[in-house]
This record gives C-alpha cells, sequence and structure tokens, in this order.
C-alpha cells in the first residue's frame, strides 16, 4: 500500500490569531455605493418605501427584494464547541463568525451568526421561529446532545425552510464520502463492513443513520457506558431508537469488544483508544480517528494496523472536515428553493464529495482538500437535483 505522509503544520503565534480576531472576523458589503443623492434616495427614503409597501401587499416579494432568501443564520448556544465544550454564547461567537466567513468564502452565501444566553430547547425554538422573516436557512451549531436531536426536529417543522445541524450531518455527510474513497481505494464493498463507531452524541447518533441509509447493516454504537445494546435500561430515546437498528450480533461489553475483528473504527467521542485494541481488528482496515485536537489514536500508531486513516486535523493526510459538505448543501438546497434538507440530499452531498476526488484517489487522498474550490459547487449541484426527487 501507498505509505501516507504527513502533512506539514502550519505554525501560528498567538500574536497572529489575535490581530486577524480582532473586530471580528465579519462585516457587511454594500452591493452599490451610496455615493450620491440619488443613490441614497433609492436605497433608502422615500425610494425604499415603495418595495415594503409592495411586500406587504405580497410576502413572497420579500425573496426578490431582501437578502433573506440567500441569508443563512448560523445559531448556537455555545453549549457544545467542538474541542472546547460548554463555553457559553459570547465565546462561542467567534466560532460563528468563523462558520459564517465559511459560507461565504465557500458557498457564496451571506450568513449572520447568532447566539442565543439560554439552553431552554423552547426558547431556542421559539427565538428561531420569531426570526424566521430575517433569513432563509438555519444552520444549527455547537449545541449538545441530545437536547440539538430536539431543537433541530422542532424547528425543523416549524419552519418552510431548511434546516440542519451541522455537527450531526455535516460530519456524517464527510465521513460516508471519506468512507467511499476507503473502500473504492480499497477494493472493499462498504456495505459487508463491521463498523464500530465511538461516541453516541450528536455527530454519532448521524454518522450511524447516515450509514444505515447507505446500507452498512453491521454498526456498533458505543457511548461512555460501552456498547449500546437493547438490553440496556438507560438509554434516551434517541440512543433507544439506534439499539434497535444497530448491533445485529448483539454484542455487550465495551470498546475492546466491540473492535475485535471490525473492518472500522470511526471515533467521535474525544476518548483514547489504546493501540492494542486498534491491533485486533480486522487486516487492512479504516480507522477514522476525528476528535480534535487530539485523535483518539495517533495516526502514525493506527497505521500500523489499518490501511486507511483520516482525522479531523489538517496536518494529516485525509482530513475529514465539515466545510466540504455545508456550504454546498445549504447552496444547493436554497438554489432549489427546497424547504427541506433531505436524508437522499444529504448522500447526494457525499456522493458529490466523493466525485470531485476522481483519479486522485489514493491511500492518503480519499477525499478532497478543504480548499478545493471544485467541492462547494458539486455538492450544490447535486443536492439541488436530489431536492426534485
Amino acid at each position: 500500500m501507498t505509505e501516507a505522509v504527513r502533512t506539514p503544520q502550519v505554525v501560528i503565534d498567538d500574536a497572529a490569531i489575535f490581530d486577524a480576531h480582532e473586530g471580528g472576523k465579519l462585516s457587511v458589503a454594500l452591493k452599490s455605493p451610496l455615493d450620491s443623492q440619488r443613490a441614497l434616495s433609492i436605497a433608502y427614503t422615500p425610494g425604499v418605501a415603495q418595495v415594503s409597501r409592495a411586500i406587504a401587499s405580497d410576502h413572497t416579494l420579500a425573496a426578490k427584494y431582501t437578502w433573506a432568501n440567500r441569508l443563512v443564520a448560523v445559531i448556537s448556544d455555545g453549549s457544545a464547541v467542538l474541542g472546547l465544550g460548554n463555553i457559553g454564547p459570547a465565546a462561542s461567537l467567534p466560532v460563528m463568525e468563523g462558520k459564517s466567513a465559511l459560507f461565504k468564502t465557500f458557498g457564496g452565501l451571506d450568513s449572520i451568526p447568532i447566539v442565543l444566553d439560554t439552553n431552554d430547547p423552547d426558547e431556542i425554538v421559539e427565538t428561531i421561529v420569531r426570526l424566521r422573516p430575517t433569513f432563509g436557512a438555519v444552520n444549527l451549531e455547537d449545541i449538545s446532545a441530545p437536547r440539538c436531536f430536539e431543537i433541530e426536529r422542532r424547528v425543523i417543522e416549524a419552519l418552510d425552510c431548511p434546516v440542519m445541524h451541522d455537527d450531526q450531518h455535516g460530519t456524517a455527510i464527510v465521513v460516508l464520502a471519506a468512507l467511499r474513497g476507503a473502500t473504492t481505494i480499497l477494493d472493499r464493498d462498504m456495505h459487508m463492513l463491521r463498523v464500530v463507531i465511538s461516541g453516541a452524541g450528536a455527530a454519532g447518533v448521524a454518522c450511524a443513520n447516515i450509514l444505515l441509509a447507505a446500507g452498512i447493516r453491521d454498526i456498533t454504537l458505543l457511548d461512555s457506558k460501552g456498547i449500546v445494546n437493547s438490553g440496556r435500561d438507560d438509554l434516551n430515546p434517541f440512543k433507544a431508537e439506534l439499539a434497535a437498528t444497530t448491533n445485529p450480533a448483539g454484542r455487550t461489553g465495551g470498546i475492546a469488544e466491540a473492535l475485535d475483528g471490525a473492518d472500522m473504527f470511526l471515533g467521535l467521542s474525544a476518548g483514547v483508544v489504546p493501540e492494542e485494541i486498534i491491533a485486533t481488528m480486522a487486516p487492512g482496515g479504516i480507522v477514522f480517528a476525528l476528535s480534535n485536537p487530539d485523535p483518539e489514536i495517533h495516526p502514525d500508531a493506527a497505521r500500523k494496523y489499518a490501511a486507511v486513516v483520516a482525522t479531523g486535523r489538517s496536518d494529516f493526510p485525509n482530513q475529514i472536515n465539515n466545510v466540504l459538505a455545508f456550504p454546498g448543501v445549504f447552496r444547493g438546497a436554497l438554489d432549489a428553493g427546497a424547504r427541506r434538507i433531505t436524508e437522499a440530499m444529504k448522500v447526494a452531498a457525499a456522493e458529490a464529495i466523493f466525485s470531485v476526488v476522481g483519479d486522485e484517489l489514493a491511500i492518503d487522498h480519499i477525499v478532497p482538500s478543504a480548499l478545493d474550490p471544485r467541492v462547494a459547487p458539486a455538492v450544490a449541484a447535486a443536492v439541488a437535483a436530489a431536492s426534485k426527487l
């Protein structure tokens, strides 16, 4: 097999980081300059009154004459920020600003970060519903499980526009794309894999669901108490539902019992998996150790036993990063005028990401680079097409 080569880590000093964030990372830009009395009269009073009267008479005109139809609201309560945990709304705002910057750079979409000073699902849902006239889509972000499942479900039901919790579905889309790449380069049937997912939070549940939807039947899910199985009486409703559709062999125990003879390990738990347990996996396996900044097992150790290794980090090959998914997913949904982001659209997004790799597919290149400009347009086109099915 091809030897994977570590990508050199970019070293950035603290001063550069804080300088780049000073004053925030976003600003509002005008589509036309306000450089004359005429321009001012068109953009604001008295000209704007004509547009407002027209929208008051026909609310559908807001889609044409405001930015709302192309605006994504990036909404968080700061309760589960990647690698940082429950840091609250103010501290999470730089992350949401960064998300908005990625929407603009890769998807060509305007977005606005909104952080809410509440963890109450009722208050979060009500706030989002009341803000609906302002935006055309909702990207829920960094909301802790299991509240995130209920909040997403209720917001989807309440609104008539695309809604997606990216920590769940963005991760799941890119994992499926990466798995397509890994199994293709290894010439293996993805559907025949025995998959172990460590972590039953937002990302773990979504990844299990998308892999089941893709036709993988032997999936074992682990939470902090061990293998999720139907014999446990301590499962929340979301885990209980997965207990009924995963673990077909009825395995019990912990990570050692789950990984013995497994074909794939998917780490989403921020835990540590000892090298000797990875060694018990089936030969020629797949390890996706996605916890940041510290993978569940160091890639160099995992490569001793696995044929393909991926992480969430940019300084190792095969970075599995949500930016490959969410800009194109929302762009495609908005382009198509979709009211929902369906499972079919998510699977189509994964296939589109995988398709971009093309002839460049290799052991150390199973997904495109996060900076590849071909990805978002391909994903957008595939999502828009899938929305019509």
